[in-house]
């Protein structure tokens, strides 16, 4: 089966041709990011050593949750029941305040942090020692986003227009964004503020982490090249959710699937070219499964227009 890139404006995809000339392109940047590897292989490590329990989802992703159960790993969400010996903060983080409260129970924390999350408390505590209100733009109840609020004593969470409208006035806003928000969002609910609050002074710190930004000019560009879409990631992750976002903007036919088996042969109906991207919690394998069934179904569908 031939490979080759074709490279338009500043995003490359692979592209593998099916039967029938049905072409499969994938997304230049798509797929697990370093911060979810380098979770990931703490864990499988750490559990080869000895019980260990990771507090919450190591990453938002159902196929790797599962093999982690399989090699031992313990996923519990409340503190206390926690069991084993040693727990791990997931990829997502944590604030200081629980991080003390798990060691003050005895227990041996791992962090397996993202650096870039990790990156994004510090400027929180830090525009808050400067006196600047933060605000965090991102999903109220998401994980990473109480990580980096629950060792504050006062900051606003935005995320829509009317989140804007709420915010009480102050002499100085310091705003940050959840590591997957799509940086054209934060940038234009920034402008809303600065646009609000006059007065005030706003001060931006870029947060969004660069593998969500390549993801999503990738994701971008694939769509617009694409008769259908396939977006491939796990239910409860942002970011996949985000690269679905996107890809509606340039393209009508979008879906969002966590295995090959989620895939239905009616999508390709008159398709000529289908894009695969992924959010940063999916593996390469299962990339790699969604592809081979994508091409199985497309070449089908295809067999059947020729048949007509």
């Amino acid at each position: 089966m031939p490979t080759y890139f074709s490279i338009q404006s500043e995003c490359a995809c692979t592209t593998l041709a099916t039967p029938r000339s049905i072409r499969i392109l994938r997304a230049a940047h798509l797929g697990m990011c370093f911060g979810v590897r380098d979770a990931i292989a703490l864990a499988c490590q750490e559990v080869a050593r000895g019980p260990l329990t990771v507090l919450g989802d190591l990453v938002h992703n159902e196929t790797v949750l599962a093999d982690l159960r399989r090699r031992g790993v313990v996923i519990k969400r409340d503190t206390m029941a926690v069991a084993t010996p040693t727990v791990m903060i997931t990829a997502h983080g944590a604030s200081q305040r629980a991080v003390i409260r798990l060691r003050g129970r005895g227990l041996r924390v791992l962090e397996a942090t993202c650096p870039l999350v990790r990156y994004v408390q510090h400027c929180a505590r830090e525009l808050a020692a400067a006196a600047y209100h933060p605000v965090i733009v991102g999903q109220r109840d998401h994980v990473e986003v109480r990580g980096i609020t629950e060792d504050l004593t006062s900051f606003d969470v935005v995320l829509t227009e009317d989140d804007v409208d709420r915010l009480a006035e102050r002499p100085r806003f310091g705003v940050l964004a959840q590591t997957t928000q799509p940086v054209e969002k934060v940038r234009w609910l920034v402008a809303l503020m600065r646009r609000r609050f006059p007065r005030s002074d706003v001060r931006f710190v870029d947060t969004v982490c660069q593998p969500t930004k390549l993801r999503q000019v990738a994701a971008a560009e694939l769509a617009r090249q694409s008769d259908v879409v396939i977006v491939i990631g796990g239910a409860q992750s942002n970011n996949t959710r985000e690269l679905v976002a996107t890809c509606s903007r340039f393209c009508e036919r979008v879906h969002h699937v966590q295995m090959p088996d989620d895939l239905q042969t009616a999508w390709f109906a008159d398709a000529a070219t289908v894009g695969l991207t992924a959010g940063t919690s999916t593996p390469d394998a299962v990339i790699d499964a969604v592809e081979s069934r994508a091409r199985e179904l497309a070449g089908a569908e295809r067999s059947k227009r020729c048949e007509r």
